[in-house]
């Protein structure tokens, strides 16, 4: 019989107090943010409407504390959004705990699972 790699994957979340402050879906709407200078069309960019996107950033900042994405009104050059140093911060955080993260887990399924 042949030997098959056996791997493992999870979503990393950031919780406070229990409650989903930070996750991958909200890593990628603050990098789309970054990308874009709009949370419209980063949350038009996952396929997410404009009002979720908008509660989900303010649930993160309740729970977290700080402001995380600030917007522009718009106007002649129009309206905008982009994150605040500490929102740069998070993401920059959560993007190195994950992939710390899935780093140990890749060891540990090698050490449980290896010969399997």
């Amino acid at each position: 019989m042949a030997q098959h790699k056996i791997t493992a994957a999870a979503t990393l979340r950031i919780l406070v107090d229990g409650d989903k402050a930070f996750g991958p879906g909200l890593a990628q709407l603050f990098e789309g943010i970054e990308a874009y200078g709009s949370l419209r069309r980063s949350a038009a960019e996952m396929g997410m409407s404009y009002n979720k996107a908008w509660n989900i950033v303010k649930n993160s900042e309740a729970l977290l504390g700080r402001p995380l994405v600030t917007r522009r009104v718009g106007g002649a050059k129009g309206g905008g959004a982009a994150l605040t140093d500490a929102g740069r911060d998070l993401l920059a955080r959560y993007r190195a705990f994950e992939k710390a993260g899935k780093q140990a887990l890749a060891r540990l399924a090698e050490q449980y699972f290896e010969g399997m």
